[in-house]
């Protein structure tokens, strides 16, 4: 019986083993929070402030990922409504509470990795370009 446990212990450490491998299926940690420098300080960038206004802080940032957009929003609404504006334009946005990182596919899914968030997609309008 107690052989029978074993196996059936390990089974299910082989089945969990698989479910985890495989590409981009690493854990995805919790949301950060903070001001746009706390956020560029986790993700090691030294951001090159473009806008600094009371309902949005952008900068420009590049780490080892890559090149990227961080944003800070002082309302949820404020977010909400960059962000569909933005998403006219494509690009791919990872979204947390009150931030947003713009970059390439690539550079965001790297994001993810330290500051978790959502991923978001924009208007790909290269797919409309063929319609006829």
């Amino acid at each position: 019986m107690r052989l029978t446990g074993l196996l059936l212990g390990a089974a299910a450490v082989a089945v969990l083993a698989g479910c985890s491998s495989g590409t981009d299926t690493k854990a995805v940690p919790a949301t950060a929070t903070g001001s746009l420098e706390s956020l560029a300080a986790q993700v090691k960038c030294k951001p090159n402030m473009q806008t600094d206004a009371d309902e949005i802080r952008q900068a420009l940032c590049r780490n080892g990922d890559g090149r990227f957009i961080l944003a800070t929003f002082a309302t949820d609404r404020g977010q909400r409504e960059w962000i569909n504006d933005a998403k006219d334009y494509g690009g791919h946005y990872l979204v947390g509470r009150k931030w947003v990182a713009v970059g390439d596919g690539g550079v965001v899914s790297a994001l993810r990795g330290t500051l978790g968030g959502e991923l978001e997609n924009g208007v790909d309008h290269h797919a409309h370009a063929h319609g006829g």
